[in-house]
């Protein structure tokens, strides 16, 4: 990954304080190749990503046809994710996407946008709009939207 993929991932992670710690855990991309089986490898990936899951942990899939949220409504839903359960797992996948194995086991589908982002990206875009929705829950100045 590259260092501005880990620098702005631990730029917003720590901020967070440890009641919501966000802690990374990568699943190594295998190699595309030119002939490369990529429904095999997602397979794969998949496999390896819900071997990582903490056992009782509610699932988030990050899809691109998940729920859109603004930024308030993150903030309830984290609110929500907080309250409700000791263990998030947020799933980004890589470039094919989440594998099936992984959509049917989240509880819940996140989208960021209706747009498709690299997965690199993604970590620092969840890393930050889970530390916004943390700040506007704790009346943090970071997020500083007109609220009503």
């Amino acid at each position: 990954m590259p260092s501005w993929v880990k620098s702005g991932f631990n730029e917003y992670a720590k901020r967070l304080p440890p009641s919501c710690r966000l802690n990374l855990i990568e699943i190594p991309l295998r190699k595309r190749t030119k002939n490369a089986n990529l429904a095999r490898l997602q397979h794969q990936e998949g496999e390896q990503m819900l071997a990582a899951i903490a056992q009782g942990a509610y699932v988030i899939a990050l899809d691109e046809r998940g729920q859109m949220s603004n930024s308030p409504q993150l903030a309830e839903q984290l609110a929500h994710w907080m309250q409700e359960h000791s263990t998030v797992a947020l799933l980004v996948g890589g470039p094919e996407g989440l594998s099936a194995a992984c959509l049917q086991r989240a509880q819940q589908r996140w989208s960021l946008s209706a747009l498709t982002l690299p997965h690199q990206l993604v970590r620092i875009v969840v890393a930050e709009q889970v530390y916004r929705a943390w700040s506007l829950l704790n009346n943090h100045p970071y997020h500083r939207a007109f609220q009503n």
